[in-house]
């Protein structure tokens, strides 16, 4: 355990200081000098030390397995993705089923079929989770293999088009997590190693299993990389309560119960959140489908909300949010929203109001400008409005929601910041926030004494640095209850 910090520099250009550390919090701050060099104390160098960073929307197992599946991320067509698709069936053993991540189709040229993919891989099961994961595009031999117990409509259309939505989608890439229990723990604990290795002391995983079991084991068998909040799903809401859980829960010193989480809609490239005006182009579901009506909300929210849970609700759409921000002051308490993207104006200040928290993933936007312009168009001022959020008064913390973006604050912060990648314009830079803004939204600690020693430190100045070295921000050490969980440099070595 590490004892004493020497020689860091506050943010906000304050002087220098020591930090002295007990029982993993921290008992002191002193000007830098005072404590000497020993055994258990970090000499920073003048680096720069912060709060160790969140991320408030992960889904963890579905993170680590998709950093091993086929990237389908920067395919342009349909076409590029079958060719990759054939050139992963060159090296799959046979009957293997090919799974593959990432692609995002509202721009594409071309439409998917399952017929491309049948002829692309005619002897193995092919499964491709889109980057938004409202969508998977299967081949008919996956369709065989995954298809049963869907409706007879969904699986019937799609024998055609290959593509199952919403629901349809999430039976079958449950079906995906089938792999042994200690092969994914050893990938889920290799994902929170490289979460620490960025800066990251804390997750909320909101992966769709019944994630009780899942952290037991893995805490059991010496987990301790990550401080995680796992949510529950309505479909394990009365197993949860008849099992004693409740928000707050322990499991462990790092790991704990979290929030009930609801998704009321879609997302917008599979053009399904629930939104207050038509898609165009789009004829089945002009609106985007609300998956959740207010009828069946409310309840499902006050029964939760008894049983001692906290409240998340996924909504995308502006018409979902509302629906969300509706039922929240039906109920007389707050929660969460988690992506709060499509904002109608007169919403911004009910999260305040409420005390509802804009859980949001700016490096969606990033993803998202361009079929938004496309699939919403004339109201993209209202996308991601983290600037008129925080303008209302209302509280945002700031999530990747990986695997649909990586699990890396720094790219988030760097989003929210700059609302650029790639040396693009500016997607509605009026919407930006500034740097200490997004570092507040992403902590949840003070660098103060009687705070948690969750403690990161950097070589770069993160309020001045540029929006790419925001991205790419090299992290020295990372301390989780004033233990090393990353050390990048030798002097800086794990106790």
């Amino acid at each position: 355990m590490i004892r004493a910090i020497r020689d860091a520099r506050p943010l906000g250009g304050h002087a220098p200081i020591d930090v002295t550390i007990s029982d993993g919090v921290i008992t002191g701050i002193h000007p830098a000098g005072t404590i000497a060099a020993g055994e258990g104390v970090i000499d920073l160098e003048g680096r720069f030390l912060l709060p160790g960073l969140w991320d408030e929307h992960v889904h963890l197992t579905q993170w680590a397995q998709h950093r091993r599946r086929l990237d389908l991320s920067g395919a342009s067509s349909a076409r590029e993705v079958a060719d990759r698709v054939a050139d992963a069936r060159s090296h799959a053993a046979p009957g293997d089923t090919i799974v593959g991540g990432g692609f995002r189709d509202g721009l594409w040229p071309d439409a998917p079929s399952a017929a491309l993919l049948d002829t692309a891989a005619p002897d193995h099961p092919v499964v491709l989770v889109s980057a938004d994961v409202h969508c998977a595009w299967l081949n008919s031999a996956a369709l065989d293999r995954f298809g049963a117990g869907l409706p007879a409509a969904e699986l019937e259309g799609a024998r055609t088009s290959g593509l199952l939505r919403e629901e349809a989608a999430f039976a079958v890439t449950r079906q995906l997590d089938a792999a042994p229990d200690d092969v994914l723990d050893e990938w889920v604990a290799a994902a929170a190693r490289e979460a620490a290795a960025r800066g990251v002391v804390g997750v909320v995983d909101l992966e769709m299993r019944w994630s009780v079991d899942d952290w037991r084991r893995r805490t059991a068998a010496g987990f301790d990389g990550l401080r995680v909040e796992f949510g529950v799903y309505p479909q394990h809401l009365d197993r949860a309560i008849e099992a004693g859980l409740r928000s707050g829960a322990v499991v462990s010193e790092t790991v704990s119960v979290g929030p009930l989480k609801v998704i009321t809609d879609g997302s917008l490239n599979t053009r399904t959140a629930y939104c207050c005006d038509p898609y165009p182009e789009e004829a089945e579901h002009p609106y985007g489908l609300l998956t959740v009506p207010p009828c069946d909300l409310h309840p499902l929210l006050a029964r939760a909300s008894e049983a001692g849970f906290e409240l998340a609700v996924h909504a995308i759409g502006d018409g979902a949010n509302k629906v969300a921000l509706d039922v929240f002051q039906k109920l007389g308490r707050g929660g969460r929203i988690e992506h709060a993207q499509l904002l109608h104006d007169s919403d911004l200040a009910r999260f305040a109001a409420l005390g509802v928290i804009a859980s949001v993933q700016p490096e969606h936007a990033m993803d998202d400008r361009d079929v938004a312009e496309r699939f919403w168009p004339g109201r993209t001022r209202r996308s991601f409005a983290l600037r008129s959020l925080l303008d209302a008064g209302a509280t945002i913390v700031l999530g990747s929601d990986a695997p649909v973006a990586p699990l890396d604050p720094w790219i988030a912060i760097a989003a929210a910041t700059t609302r650029s990648r790639d040396g693009r314009e500016p997607f509605h830079g009026e919407q930006a926030i500034t740097p200490a803004e997004a570092l507040a939204a992403s902590t949840r600690s003070l660098v103060a004494v009687g705070a948690r020693a969750d403690l990161i430190a950097v070589d770069t100045d993160p309020l001045s640095a540029s929006g790419d070295a925001l991205r790419t921000m090299p992290v020295a050490l990372t301390l989780l209850g004033g233990r090393v969980t990353h050390a990048a440099l030798p002097q800086l070595a794990r106790s």
